[in-house]
């Protein structure tokens, strides 16, 4: 029997003192030095290991105090009190919230899923995946022994194009050739950086985290270097053109290659797999008007992986003035391809938008295979996404200096809080196998459905805030 997956995760102090949510505020002046002051009882030190960093002018209070609230109400004379940090509030954009940022740094540096406390107060329900819900229906039957008992919850996925059906020849034997299929510990892949100060240290981090999880990571063909050399099974270079900027030795040690979409891509796809058969090659579409229909073309041509990229933020262009999001247009493509009798052959990857472990289940339900991820490893490498490198300002945190060691285990513990909550909602839903999560829209609940088919008609349909 093949050992269990697991990924064991271990701390990884930030390098800089992190921006915390809120900051305490310390009327010390007023203070009665009354000999039993609350900042020597707090039960987390966060005041005794208090610390400032001149360098990016951050105090380690906002970023350690767990908000407990117990300093501030046990002053006797109420010296203390919270308020909301502004540079909390400047972090990030529209979409990739402050909340996000902050919580992927948190499962960078302890692997571990981060609980917001009793109970749940933010929105019913938001724009992109935040207007669809998953099934929880087995948390009230759990198995005996929990999601990491003998029940092993599989999240591994295979890559490649699959058999329609077997063929035998008289003697019982398969008739056609089995095709070549990548296998990934995870649903999830590391996609380029769309910017950031990309020095080696942050590429070596990467693909020495992509070894150790067991996933592939994607790489531009140009910046391949002797340094990547033990990692080169796991790494899937990206070719901008016909894939002759791939070298040939570097094509004899991959499992796996992507190409830009043109019309003609599939001669180009025909030429490497007869070069190299045993190599599973994708191909990158940027999602746009045309994708659906170029997707079902490629399919039926016989493509083997396709890759669906919106941008960083999630959005796909339209002609309106409002862009769909990445989740709904892979949702209609799965649906094209089920109706074509294609789904099963092809795989799935999309991209964008990917910013937090939920959203993982959440775009496999919607009908991809797997997902590629890219500003959440930008992020647990302690990027704030000032984009202050995008015009040519140096970076806050000196991501260019970063080690290679330091930074795959920050991405290994960011791999690890993902993965476990991966399986929190595998087991829930009593999903034992991800590869069964793709397109089961009946373990999920849309708010577009629910108001059109039920709320809508009963209160007035209700758009998002």
């Amino acid at each position: 029997m093949p050992k269990k997956y697991h990924i064991t995760p271990k701390p990884a102090a930030p390098r800089f003192t992190p921006v915390g949510r809120s900051g305490i505020i310390d009327w010390e002046e007023d203070c009665l030095k009354c000999g039993t002051c609350v900042k020597k009882r707090c039960l987390y030190n966060v005041y005794k290991e208090r610390s400032f960093d001149y360098r990016t002018m951050v105090d380690s209070i906002d970023y350690t105090c767990k908000n407990c609230f117990w300093c501030i109400q046990s002053c006797p004379r109420g010296v203390l009190s919270k308020t909301i940090n502004p540079e909390f509030l400047k972090m990030g954009d529209a979409y990739w919230k402050p909340e996000m940022i902050l919580a992927n740094w948190f499962q960078a540096e302890t692997g571990k899923i981060p609980v917001s406390g009793a109970g749940y107060r933010g929105p019913f329900s938001g724009p992109g995946f935040d207007s669809m819900w998953t099934d929880m229906s087995e948390i009230v039957r759990p198995t005996r022994d929990g999601i990491h008992g003998r029940e092993y919850i599989s999240t591994a996925i295979d890559i490649g194009r699959k058999m329609h059906r077997l063929q035998f020849d008289a003697s019982g034997m398969v008739e056609l050739s089995i095709p070549p299929l990548v296998e990934t510990q995870l649903p999830i892949l590391f996609n380029v950086l769309p910017f950031g100060n990309i020095g080696k240290g942050i590429t070596q981090s990467m693909a020495k985290a992509a070894r150790q999880v067991q996933v592939m990571m994607y790489l531009a063909a140009q910046d391949y270097e002797a340094s990547l050399e033990p990692y080169r099974s796991h790494l899937i270079p990206l070719s901008a053109g016909d894939g002759s900027d791939i070298s040939e030795e570097l094509l004899g040690g991959v499992r796996m290659v992507e190409l830009a979409y043109v019309p003609n891509v599939m001669d180009r796809v025909r030429r490497i797999k007869a070069a190299y058969p045993n190599l599973v090659v994708s191909v990158r579409m940027a999602l746009n008007q045309q994708a659906k229909s170029a997707t079902l073309d490629l399919a039926r041509s016989g493509v083997e992986v396709v890759h669906l990229c919106a941008d960083y933020q999630g959005n796909v262009p339209t002609t309106g003035d409002t862009p769909l999001f990445v989740k709904d247009v892979v949702r209609d493509i799965h649906v094209d391809l089920v109706t074509e009798c294609l789904r099963d052959e092809v795989t799935l990857l999309m991209s964008g938008g990917i910013a937090l472990a939920e959203h993982v289940p959440k775009a496999l339900i919607c009908g991809a295979d797997g997902v590629a991820v890219d500003l959440p490893l930008l992020i647990g490498l302690e990027c704030r996404l000032c984009k202050r490198c995008v015009h040519g300002k140096s970076c806050p945190v000196e991501l260019e200096s970063i080690e290679a060691d330091y930074g795959s285990q920050r991405l290994v513990n960011l791999m690890c809080a993902w993965w476990s909550q991966l399986i929190e909602v595998m087991g829930a839903m009593g999903i034992r196998d991800v590869r069964r999560v793709r397109g089961e829209a009946g373990r999920a609940m849309f708010f577009e459905d629910l108001e059109r088919d039920t709320f809508g008609a009963m209160f007035g349909a209700k758009l998002h805030q």
